[in-house]
Parts: structure tokens; sequence; C-alpha cells
């Protein structure tokens, strides 16, 4: 796993802060810009001359960051789901259109990088096939979530992704399996549970499907979640965050091209400029920054605190409902709100412990 460089004098706050915005913003800028330091396994290199609990500290700190960033990306997905369902969007459409668009963006950049397309075979068969499914049945299952029982259920059901992840990574990818990661993640899952579920007028989104397909959506989505999640740990320290989410997209928009036909539910455009923007912005926004920032994350901590940090989605989104939507928040709502930051800031406070070398010992005088 690298390592971020830092540089002035080590330890201090300003120092920190340096590493933790040049972390996270080289984590959507890198390839534009060449920081190899957020994505290429020699960048440990940089940081040989500075004291190796300062490094484990910035490194969890960015990885938190970055995963906060993306969830608060994903957030914006409900919000502007449900827009598109009013301009009149199809279901299987929406998530259609903006991993295409997402594809395309991703296409045109690796066009003008050098080796960008010369994947290994157990890429192409574990990234491209295997990602491309889960992203095939994310993008589909959460739609149908989101229209089913609303965007507070649909949120909720996804959110107790972080236990799974947390019990799977253990055998899956060798994880420490602590009863601090567990207990956090489930006080996560609470909290998103009261946050959404503790909205005010949320139940009226909730008549564009049947309550029974929007429930199994839920189900299909969480398990595709912590299939991604485990799957980016694994994959992106070996092939590169961008390759990695170019594979998933393609194996994805290549099954959707297929699958949505043969059930009778074709890709329909929009049929307004304004549903385009509604599809760009979650192609460019909960697609690719998101995924940019989440896989930047899994580079430096575990796949277990990613997706707890992560799941400040439904706070962003609960706040967005508010604004866009008037869906006030329940006493209960504002409850799960606070556990959602509390477990997040006490998984960050784990991690950060839990790495700290252990005291030095003092020699007894002779």
């Amino acid at each position: 796993m690298s390592r971020l460089p830092a540089g002035g004098c080590k330890g201090t706050s300003s120092t920190r802060a340096a590493s933790l915005a040049h972390g996270c913003a080289g984590a959507l800028l890198q390839h534009a810009h060449s920081l190899p330091a957020i994505f290429h396994s020699n960048a440990g290199a940089a940081v040989t001359m500075q004291d190796p609990s300062t490094s484990r500290r910035t490194r969890i700190l960015t990885g938190f960051a970055c995963a906060l960033a993306a969830g608060a990306l994903w957030g914006t997905t409900g919000p502007l789901s449900t827009a598109l369902y009013a301009e009149g969007s199809r279901l299987t459409s929406v998530g259609f259109w903006r991993v295409l668009v997402a594809l395309v963006a991703l296409a045109i950049y690796g066009r003008f990088t050098r080796g960008f397309f010369r994947f290994p075979r157990p890429a192409l068969l574990l990234v491209g096939l295997g990602g491309g499914i889960l992203v095939a049945t994310f993008e589909v299952a959460f739609q149908f979530a989101i229209a089913g029982i609303g965007v507070a259920s649909a949120v909720a059901m996804l959110y107790t992704a972080p236990v799974v992840i947390a019990i799977l990574a253990w055998p899956l990818l060798g994880e420490a399996l602590t009863l601090r990661r567990v207990v956090t993640a489930a006080i996560v899952m609470v909290g998103v549970y009261l946050t959404v579920n503790g909205g005010e007028g949320a139940e009226g989104m909730a008549s564009q499907s049947t309550r029974l397909a929007g429930i199994v959506g839920g189900g299909l989505a969480a398990a595709s979640y912590v299939g991604s999640t485990l799957l980016a740990r694994y994959a992106v320290p070996r092939y590169g965050s961008a390759r990695v989410l170019f594979l998933e997209l393609l194996g994805g928009v290549a099954i959707l091209s297929v699958i949505l036909p043969l059930a009778g539910h074709a890709p329909v455009a929009p049929a307004s400029m304004e549903g385009w923007l509604y599809i760009l912005a979650l192609g460019a926004g909960a697609v690719i920054a998101a995924n940019v920032f989440f896989f930047a994350a899994v580079k430096r901590i575990d796949a277990a605190p990613t997706s707890v940090a992560a799941s400040i989605e439904p706070v962003v989104g609960a706040l967005l409902a508010l604004w866009l939507f008037n869906q006030g928040l329940t006493g209960l709502g504002w409850v799960g709100l606070v556990l959602v930051v509390g477990g997040v800031a006490s998984g960050y406070l784990g991690e950060k412990q839990a790495s700290a070398p252990p005291p030095a010992r003092v020699a007894d005088p002779a």
C-alpha cells in the first residue's frame, strides 16, 4: 500500500493539514497532474525520511477524508435519481446512462494516457467480468430500491453493508476483525437506519414501483456494495484506480446493454436537456469522482473502516432531501445523524490508535 509524502517539519499540524489536502485533491486530479503518491506503489520511497508513526497517521487521516468525500458524493444519488424519475426517466435507464457517461469520459482520458488499455488477463476476468456484474447489479437494483421503497429505506438497506464487509474482510483479505470495528459498523448501521427513516414526507416517494421489488433491489444493492468494496481493496493496489474503474464500468455497460433489452427495459435517453444534466451530474460526481475518492481510501485503510467512513452518505442525502424536497428530520432522525457522525469519528480514532507504535521502554537505572 502506498504512502503519502510529507514535507516540512514532521509532526506539525500544518504539515498534516497540507498532506490531507494534497491527498484528497490528488485523488481526484492525480492523472491530469501526475501526482504519483496517490495511486502508484512506488510512492513509499518518498517517505523514507519521515517518522513512520507520522506517516501512518497521515495515511489514515487521508484515507478517512477520501472515504468521507466519496460518501458525500454518493449522497447526491438519491435526490438526483428522484428528480430524473419526476422528469419521466425509466428506472433502468438512469443506472445505464450514468454509467455509460462515466465510461465514455474514462475512455477519452485513457486515449491520452500511455498504456492505459493494456490489461493483464486476471484483471479482465476479475475486474472486467466480476466487477462488471457487480456494477450492473447495483445500478439497476438501487434504482428499483429508491423507487420502490423510497430513498430513505433504500439507503438504510444499503448500509447494512459495513457490518458484512467487516466480517468478510477477515477471511478474504486478511484484515483484522476486532470488536471495535464490528461495534462501530453496527452503530453506524443503526444511525443510518434512524437518519433515513426519521425523515418527514419520504413515504410519498415509493409510488413508482412495487414495495417488493424495492426490497429485493435494496438487498441486491447492498450485496453488490459489499462485493465491490472487497474487490476494490484487492484490485486497486494491483491495477490502479482509473483502470479498475474503467474495467468495472466497461463490464457493467456491456452486461446492461444485453440484459436490459432482453428483459424488455431497453434504455431510453432522457427527453429533456434538464434530464441530461442530471445524468451528467450523476456520471461525473456519483460515479467517477466518488469512486476515485473511494479507491484512494481503500489504498490507505482497510475495507472495513473505509465502508464505515463512506456511511456519511445518508447524512448528505438527508440534508439534500431537507433542502430540495422539504423533508425534515424527526427527533430520531437527528439522533441517527449524530450516531453516524459519531461512529465515523470513533472509527477514525480507533484506527489511529491501533496504528500508533507502542510506547518506548525506559531502561531501569543500574
